[in-house]
């Protein structure tokens, strides 16, 4: 009864920019950290940036400088905007979440919620 939505991938240059919104909507009481998650081709799931509820923030070291994670509380969103795209920033995206909402079963406690993940393109 809760999920995360994502938007805003696609096919971009490089050196071009993105901006990838996700929205959590269902039963939820309240999100501790929102992070994004990238996938390439052949290779494992990873980390690119978190956000805690107080805004600290923390990024892979390939994305700094270039990628700014941002969320708004009041609206449960977390956006990722990324800037100066390469090639190997190619991958599906995918946003995650910390949530303390309600189950299925009706039942309120701590949540991973995952989002159906986007892919983003970068290449000429």
């Amino acid at each position: 009864q809760v999920q995360l939505v994502e938007s805003g991938g696609g096919l971009v240059q490089p050196g071009g920019s993105l901006r990838l919104p996700c929205a959590a909507s269902g039963s939820i009481f309240s999100i501790n950290a929102m992070a994004w998650y990238r996938q390439a081709p052949g290779k494992p799931r990873e980390l690119v940036a978190s956000i805690t509820s107080g805004g600290n923030t923390n990024y892979v070291d390939s994305v700094k400088g270039r990628f700014t994670i941002s969320r708004d509380n009041a609206k449960n969103t977390v956006s990722l905007k990324m800037n100066s795209l390469k090639p190997e920033d190619t991958a599906v995206y995918y946003c995650n979440a910390e949530v303390f909402g309600r189950t299925p079963a009706g039942l309120y406690r701590s949540l991973d919620v995952w989002g159906q993940g986007t892919l983003v393109t970068v290449s000429a």
